[in-house]
């Protein structure tokens, strides 16, 4: 066959220009938002030095208020296990409504409206809401953990038991049981690994939130760092800190393990 009949030889990598547009589209757009905002180099170099400043004034670290600490991480730990088991506990049921191979189109439809107001905003701005009506403390930040949680798992959960295997559920049912045999006995045992792992990693985002919806009142560690900043106490600021990693870190390893243990 000669090389006419073949055709032109295509180049192994031939330019794609819509997409080369769009980076360059993308780039400007950059260079613009960074006039607007006021992003410079200058302000850049200034903070790297201010910021030097203000991490010197942290050390050595304060290790004098250790019963204060001791207080704080000790009420985030119970605010994050707290809303996590309530929010695990609702959205089981919210998952399970959401599921499309499951229910019907107008009950998964209002499940999923459910779902998509709990996670259109973030935990820090449900808890400002929660400390407005319920006042200061850890009843807000669980509050607003639990409304985090129910976004969160309620989603995973729908979309595992969608992917589910429709034959082991049309076994169960073909032997006459009852839809709640159904779930236990045939939807269940394939989401129950995944289900884990989702709620190990709930509890370790837990902890971290907590620290942020205590900055705003909902009680726990993120209160106490928030106080420590306004009393200038940079060098308990550091411990704070150093206490809070530890604290994810130790999260980590736990979540790690539950998933080893029960999946």
């Amino acid at each position: 066959m000669s090389q006419a009949a073949i055709g032109a030889p295509r180049r192994a990598f031939a330019a794609n220009w819509p997409a080369r547009l769009g980076w360059i589209a993308l780039g400007l757009y950059a260079i613009y938002a960074a006039s607007l905002l006021d992003l410079t180099w200058t302000r850049f170099v200034d903070g790297l030095g201010h910021g030097a400043r203000f991490i010197a004034r942290m050390f050595p670290p304060d290790l004098a208020k250790m019963d204060l600490l001791w207080r704080g991480l000790s009420e985030s730990i119970e605010i994050s296990i707290i809303a996590t088991a309530i929010g695990i506990a609702l959205a089981l049921p919210v998952g399970l409504l959401s599921a499309r191979n499951l229910m019907p189109p107008w009950v998964t439809w209002l499940a999923r409206g459910l779902i998509a107001l709990c996670r259109s905003f973030h935990p820090v701005i449900v808890a400002i809401l929660f400390v407005k009506a319920v006042g200061f403390g850890a009843l807000a930040g669980i509050m607003a953990l639990v409304i985090a949680s129910i976004g969160f798992i309620s989603k995973l959960f729908a979309e595992a038991i969608e992917e589910i295997s429709l034959k082991q559920v049309e076994a169960v049912r073909a032997t006459g049981a009852s839809f709640g045999n159904v779930l236990t006995f045939g939807v269940l045992p394939q989401v129950l690994s995944r289900f884990i792992g989702f709620a190990t990693y709930q509890l370790d985002s837990n902890l971290r939130n907590s620290t942020m919806v205590g900055i705003v009142g909902g009680g726990g560690i993120g209160g106490t760092l928030f106080t420590a900043f306004q009393r200038f106490d940079y060098d308990f600021v550091l411990t704070i800190l150093i206490a809070i990693i530890s604290l994810i870190m130790a999260g980590e390893i736990a979540a790690g393990w539950i998933r080893k243990t029960f999946q």
